[in-house]
């Protein structure tokens, strides 16, 4: 009978454990290209999406710290919501046409 008993605890143990993972929130930082704080306000609204929990561009920087429920989304979502607002995200750029939409004082390629 304590076999059992012990047997049954594991596997709620586990169960339990493998629960959490899936709910974690998680905190990374990633470069993102801008210019200003109009570009601040656009790549913060780019992921301003369920599941996250806090994003903030640094300008002088250009680093990105946000934090997010893994359940909810994924840091490759994250990163292409950016990519899509028109911004390069680490050495991944954003589409010429994305690129394109950004005001002239917005743009930093070269």
């Amino acid at each position: 009978m304590k076999k059992i008993a012990t047997i049954i605890l594991l596997i709620v143990c586990f169960i339990s454990n493998a629960q959490e993972k899936k709910n974690e929130i998680v905190t990374v930082s990633f470069k993102v290209s801008g210019t200003c704080e109009q570009c601040k306000k656009r790549i913060e609204n780019a992921v301003d999406i369920k599941g996250v929990k806090f994003a903030e561009w640094d300008v002088k920087t250009q680093m990105l710290k946000i934090t997010y429920r893994t359940d909810k989304v994924s840091e490759t979502q994250i990163k292409q919501a950016i990519l899509n607002a028109g911004h390069d995200v680490d050495n991944e750029k954003a589409s010429v046409s994305s690129y394109g939409n950004l005001p002239t004082c917005c743009k930093y390629r070269k």
